[in-house]
């Protein structure tokens, strides 16, 4: 095996192992909700879930541009820099975390109102996120810590963290819901505790490092104008071009609550089957974000190129797993998730969509990681918001006609237009790199 496909492997393996504890957790919520008996509780996590997508996940440049800063400074050899490119987002997750907590009520309200649904659905998401906001400072914390961690080039510490957050995570909703009986206040509750000890364990892993923040460090480096400038310039792109994405699943959500509560569990479930590609096929574009940025902070467009090519053949054939696992074990990973019959019936009824999504996606995922590994964000924005307009005009047409088949399929053509509107930028990227 050649020697860069190799290295793809090696990094892509613990990668893809702790992306997938992140969906692992959200199936786990949505599994001890569909097994109470009325389909609201599903609709109710799945509505505060949205609303966390969107609060948090809106700020993830916290995580991706600390990536590709960070892999180039590892690149470049630059030791202050790879200290101060640590400190930069980690100050900044914390201040943006104490905000979300200190403008909850208003928030909270504002976005659960937006996404629709049952006022018991929407009475069960208020719940819910009363108690999760308070992780924000520590969640957004860990957004930095795992992209230090990965821009390092050290994938197995993510796997650990990631693994300690969500096993934590995974074992508190078990003992509050199942043992305790606390419904969505133990799912949220379980949330906030695993991010705390998740915090913690990230910043024991970064001071044990020879190169931790307990070393003495030129605090103006960290605040030199120019690289500060140049973060936020990044942070600004990637922002716009995640709000563009969360604002598609959680219009996405919205449509599906329109649908009543019976469709909207149904495509709470079924979305499950899109997070586990999604975050299984984003550890090679994790792995093309290393490996590129890398490559630029080296200025080696041979091993810019050996990288694309050899974490994208790998995603591919990922997909195409990913699709038929879907096809053959689908009807059965749905009755995992609830015993209501008629969610069920539903849910096995558009289960086709996500046997096509994960190969129309791949595409989106891999230029998703080479742009941000090599802080082209500029280019990932524009896309992403020419990508939220194709999905838009989409459900515009479609879903009138065909109601649910025409939002899944809205669904596939946004996840399909990601990776088209990037290709056409690829070609100068490629070309600017040594």
């Amino acid at each position: 095996m050649p020697e860069h496909y190799r290295r793809i492997l090696l990094l892509t393996t613990p990668l893809i192992l702790s992306n997938l504890t992140v969906p692992l957790l959200g199936a786990v919520d949505t599994a001890v909700m569909g097994h109470l008996p009325d389909p609201a509780y599903i609709g109710g996590v799945a509505i505060g879930g949205t609303v966390f997508s969107f609060l948090f996940w809106g700020f993830g440049f916290l995580k991706m541009g600390t990536v590709g800063f960070a892999a180039q400074a590892f690149g470049a050899g630059n030791v202050a820099e790879q200290r101060a490119v640590f400190l930069r987002p980690l100050v900044l997750a914390l201040i943006l975390g104490s905000l979300l907590v200190l403008l909850q009520v208003p928030l909270l309200k504002l976005c659960i109102g937006l996404l629709d649904g049952s006022k018991q659905v929407q009475d069960l998401a208020l719940e819910y996120s009363l108690i999760r906001i308070w992780s924000a400072p520590v969640s957004l914390a860990n957004y930095a810590i795992i992209g230090w961690l990965l821009g390092k080039g050290e994938p197995k510490l993510t796997f650990v963290l990631q693994l300690v957050i969500n096993s934590v995570n995974i074992l508190l909703d078990l003992v509050f819901v199942v043992g305790l009986g606390w419904g969505v206040e133990g799912v949220a509750l379980a949330t906030v505790i695993a991010e705390v000890v998740g915090f913690a364990s990230g910043l024991a892993i970064i001071l044990s490092h020879p190169l931790s923040i307990r070393n003495r460090q030129d605090w103006a480096g960290v605040l030199n104008p120019e690289k500060l400038k140049s973060l936020f310039k990044v942070n600004r792109d990637i922002f716009i071009r995640t709000l563009c994405l969360i604002f598609a699943f959680a219009y996405f959500t919205r449509i599906s609550a329109s649908f009543g509560d019976t469709i909207l569990a149904a495509n709470a479930v079924l979305i499950h089957f899109l997070y586990f590609a999604s975050y299984g096929l984003d550890g090679f574009a994790h792995a093309a974000e290393i490996t590129t940025g890398q490559a630029k902070g080296q200025n080696n467009n041979m091993a810019f190129r050996s990288a694309v090519k050899a974490s994208s053949l790998l995603a591919i054939l990922s997909a195409v797993i990913f699709a038929l696992i879907f096809l053959i074990s689908g009807p059965y990973i749905i009755n995992l998730f609830t015993d209501i019959p008629e969610v069920r019936e539903q849910s096995r009824h558009y289960m086709i969509w996500l046997v096509l999504i994960p190969i129309a996606g791949v595409g989106g995922f891999q230029f998703d990681g080479i742009f941000i590994g090599t802080t082209q964000t500029r280019e990932l924005r524009n896309a992403m918001i020419q990508s939220l307009l194709i999905f838009l005009g989409a459900i515009t047409l479609l879903v009138p006609l065909w109601q649910n088949n025409g939002l899944w399929l809205s669904m596939l053509l946004y996840m399909s237009a990601r990776g088209l509107t990037l290709w056409r930028y690829y070609p100068g990227l490629a070309k600017s790199i040594g």
